[in-house]
């Protein structure tokens, strides 16, 4: 684009049916504005808002005016998308079989030894989901020859020697930005009868390149099949893998290692909307029906909640002034929490019958079922809601003495079942006492009885006369002492055995994972449950019962495993204790697709996110949000898909690129206001962080300008006292001095940036490039500021989409409490001593100091560590080598490297530039 000479190419869509472009009902007298992200540091997660001004002199825009051509297809939550003209095209791909780009099959892709394959695009890279970039394979027809696909955070190579098999290699893919070029090469014959893949990332496909761990070697030689299908961007033929969702930039396929170019795909010089192409190389590709070319950048994604209309006395001038929002804004109206995770899980079963959460209220006397025309079980006896301590489900009954209960079930035509529940027994019966009845029809057993006692774990098969056909009794020690004391689940279930019937009671330790299994036998077929019950006295008393799920299980094999058929409620028992903050948002994705996409950046094998507690009923966006403030990570919506949020987790903000230059100097670059600040709005000196129902950790700054010691050598206390869902209770010790690492940053801070993009057209490549968290600095600043950049990270943004102007105010905070130490890194491999100072004054133009270490080791004296940044006195210096076996050492340095000249007097502070500082 081109400012100001040239009106800005804004478009506005509604998605009436399909998107449909309202642009030109768009007044330009109100500039169209856009907010995202925080407005502070907070990790909160605020509703993107968009505000417009639509032309309604023909009542196009009145949702109940009949005579509008959009009657009927606009009202509350009509999706609006705003974008902008990028500064290049790129295929947009949705993930699904009608969403690729195709070339047909060749003899010069037809690729047999060496092969060499690059993609560039925009991807979620770590994403759940199997989804393939680049290849020719097609599993039905066995015409498997090469393929590039990533899963959860892998980058795999799939290849085929027959076309009927798959061989692969992987690695763990670094933190990548949302923009990012992957590679991969074989050597299919490197030279020590073997095969040879390395994989490689990089900013672009123009590189240069990094390799991504070790290469992945292996024996014997291996080769390509040679088969006919066509090559493919997002592969859409090969079994479990779905094809890519994002955008491509452009790709490469090579014969051979950097070898001759074969196909490169390249749409960035595309016209939008057009439906194919010829590639340098000679391919003609075609786009499926679900693919497209674009250049739109998209800045907004939302939902109009509302359309008021308002119109002048006259009733000349007729309008509606329009707010959209984006989807938190909606989670955030509704108060009703999801339910328990086994509450949630176990209906999604497919072989479920019949099934009672028993997680009813305090009042209640019968438990219902949310499976229609199954009754609800009286529990005479039972005190409901009396115990919440299992992680994966609400309060649940306890048995009192009497007490007793029986659940009927549909009759199953089915042979094969399973009864399964949670129950926590708090004292081991000395006698034989009943823990749970299953009534049987079709079958010689008519009932299947589970006991305890001290003297073991019996499970007993009886006939219509409650004599025992059969029985088993398992008295170890260590699985008698698993089934009582603790949560546990148990089932009872079947499997055929020739003419017999094998009769199993499984009881499963919740949180220590430990599993027994005791077993009989009886002859005759395994029937179907009609009904299950338990009746309680002293024996049992204070058990605690619930979530009572019946099965139909399809007869398996003779030689079947001692496993039930459903493992449903595997995870969600414990309210899937333990699972990291990017696995929980990806399973909450999974499970609330219909109200909201969940994606991410960050988490990879070597750093992965904080483990979290168990997931407690709560609003989904309590459960995000959660999850995000654990990890301390960004949580925000993203501005180019409709109802989506993404987590850009802790470890994707250290150490990162400047995505944005900015010079102060510069027309139009950072226009006024720029005003540091020094508040303490952030301020927290005394953080105590708590794991929900566990224990906690305090972390407090004893000493220095910002600890709690009173002025002028401190602020006084600031204190913080924060409890999150977390894991375990080691988690918080690490997590408060993190936190108060935070909080006690000494650095001005910037609140605002601001740029303007008519005025500065050449940065909106890199602005349309940035997201929230991205990195950005401002140099050139006027000689009143404190020399060096401004290095801030974008926590949100105002953006206001004028006819001639456009402007972006960035919420901002400091990105140096991010820069976090690397292991024997030349710049960020370092630490400081905890304090030194000048033992004698020093000129301005002084090249050797006398340094005395007050605290800690001395420096240094290794010329291998040479030159290193230190600051004394607000001024850079940079030492070139250091002297001395005790205190005072003596420093030879190079003065005034940020442009700082002044002596300094004895006592002076010196540290280094940039200490490290450990990660979280």
């Amino acid at each position: 684009m081109v400012f100001p000479q040239t009106p800005n190419d804004v478009r506005t869509e509604f998605r009436i049916g399909a998107w449909t472009d309202v642009s030109t009902d768009v007044y330009t007298r109100d500039p169209i504005t856009i907010t995202r992200g925080s407005a502070d540091e907070s990790s909160s997660t605020e509703p993107s808002s968009c505000s417009l001004t639509l032309n309604n002199r023909l009542g196009k825009y009145s949702p109940r005016n009949p005579l509008s051509p959009y009657y009927g297809q606009i009202g509350r939550n009509t999706p609006v998308r705003v974008s902008v003209k990028g500064p290049e095209a790129y295929l947009q791909l949705t993930g699904d079989t009608a969403s690729y780009a195709r070339t047909p099959d060749t003899a010069a892709l037809d690729i047999t030894g060496d092969i060499d394959l690059r993609v560039e695009a925009s991807v979620d890279w770590y994403s759940t989901a199997s989804q393939s970039l680049i290849g020719k394979w097609n599993s039905a027809t066995n015409q498997r020859s090469y393929l590039l696909r990533i899963l959860g955070g892998q980058l795999i190579l799939n290849w085929s020697t027959a076309g009927t098999s798959s061989l692969f290699a992987q690695v763990a893919l670094p933190q990548l930005p949302r923009r990012a070029a992957v590679r991969a090469t074989l050597d299919v014959n490197n030279g020590a009868s073997g095969f040879t893949v390395v994989f490689y990332w990089a900013t672009s496909l123009a590189g240069p390149w990094t390799q991504i761990q070790d290469p992945v070697i292996s024996t014997p030689t291996t080769s390509i099949y040679s088969g006919t299908a066509p090559l493919e961007l997002a592969p859409i033929a090969a079994t479990g893998v779905t094809p890519v969702s994002g955008q491509v930039h452009r790709a490469e396929v090579r014969n051979g290692i950097a070898g001759t170019v074969v196909a490169s795909p390249d749409v960035r010089a595309l016209a939008e909307g057009a439906t194919g192409f010829t590639d340098s190389a000679g391919r003609v590709w075609t786009l499926g029906a679900g693919a497209s070319i674009s250049d739109r950048a998209y800045r907004f994604h939302g939902e109009i909640s509302s359309w008021p209309s308002r119109w002048d006395v006259s009733g000349n001038d007729v309008w509606v002034s329009v707010d959209a929002s984006g989807p938190t804004r909606r989670m955030g109206q509704g108060k009703k929490p999801l339910d328990s995770t086994l509450r949630r899980r176990i209906p999604s079963d497919p072989d479920l019958i019949a099934y009672w959460p028993m997680e009813d209220g305090a009042e209640a006397t019968a438990a219902y079922s949310p499976l229609p025309s199954i009754t609800p079980v009286p529990m005479p006896g039972f005190e409901f809601a009396a115990t919440d301590t299992l992680g994966g489900a609400s309060a649940l009954p306890k048995a009192g003495n009497p007490s007793s209960f029986r659940a009927t079930v549909p009759r199953s035509t089915q042979q094969g079942w399973q009864v399964e529940f949670v129950y926590n027994l708090p004292v081991l019966p000395a006698l034989q006492t009943e823990i749970v009845r299953v009534d049987v029809a079709g079958s010689a057993m008519r009932t299947a009885v589970v006991y305890a006692s001290t003297a073991g774990i019996r499970i007993e098969a009886q006939d219509a006369l409650g004599d025992v056909l059969a029985f088993a009794l398992f008295a170890d020690t260590a699985a008698v002492a698993d089934f009582w004391g603790k949560w546990n689940r148990l089932a009872v279930f079947t499997a055929p055995d020739g003419s017999l019937t094998r009769l199993y009671v499984s009881w499963r330790d919740i949180a220590g994972n430990a599993r027994w299994n005791a077993r009989t036998n009886f002859t005759g077929v395994q029937g179907a449950v009609t009904a299950v019950s338990g009746t309680y006295g002293s024996g049992a008393a204070d058990l605690t019962i619930g979530h009572l799920a019946v099965f139909d299980i399809p007869a398996p094999s003779a030689d079947v495993a001692t496993l039930p058929g459903s493992t449903i409620f595997t995870g969600a028992d414990d309210g899937f204790n333990g699972e990291t903050a990017l696995a929980r948002l990806a399973r909450l994705g999974a499970e609330e697709a219909a109200q909201v996409t969940l994606s991410w950046r960050g988490e990879d094998a070597v750093s992965p996110s904080e483990r979290l507690g168990p997931q407690k009923p709560a609003t989904l966006l309590d459960l995000v949000e959660g999850a995000a403030d654990t990890d301390g990570g960004i949580l925000y919506e993203r501005a180019d898909r409709i109802n989506s949020l993404e987590y850009r987790d802790r470890q994707s903000l250290y150490n990162q690129p400047v995505v944005l230059v900015l010079d102060y100097l510069a027309k139009g670059e950072v226009p006024p206001p720029l005003e540091p600040t020094e508040d303490d709005q952030t301020l927290r000196n005394d953080v105590t962080v708590s794991r929900v129902g566990g224990s906690s950790a305090r972390a407090v700054l004893e000493s220095g300008p910002l600890s709690v010691q009173p002025p002028p050598v401190g602020v006084g206390p600031y204190d913080e006292a924060v409890s999150l869902p977390l894991y375990s209770d080691s988690q918080p010790q690490g997590i408060a001095p993190w936190r108060l690492h935070l909080g006690t940053w000494n650095e001005a801070r910037y609140p605002t940036i601001t740029l303007w993009l008519h005025a500065a057209p050449h940065l909106i490549p890199a602005v349309l490039g940035m997201d929230i968290g991205d990195r950005l600095t401002v140099n050139r600043l006027p000689a009143w500021l404190p020399p060096g950049l401004v290095d801030q990270h974008m926590r949100g943004y105002t953006e206001v989409l004028g006819l001639y102007d456009w402007s972006l105010t960035m919420n901002c905070a400091p990105a140096g409490p991010w820069e976090v130490g690397i292991r024997n890194d030349a710049a960020r491999g370092k630490r400081d001593t905890a304090g030194a100072q000048l033992a004698s004054p020093a000129t301005s133009t002084a090249t050797s100091l006398s340094v005395a270490t007050t605290v800690g080791p001395l420096w240094t004296t290794a010329a291998g560590d040479m030159p290193i940044s230190m600051t004394l006195g607000g001024e850079a210096v940079s030492v070139s080598a250091i002297s001395g076996t005790s205190s005072p050492q003596t420093f030879t340095v190079v003065r005034s490297q940020n442009g700082i000249t002044k002596s300094h007097a004895t006592g002076a502070a010196i540290s280094l530039a940039r200490p490290t500082v450990r990660a979280l």
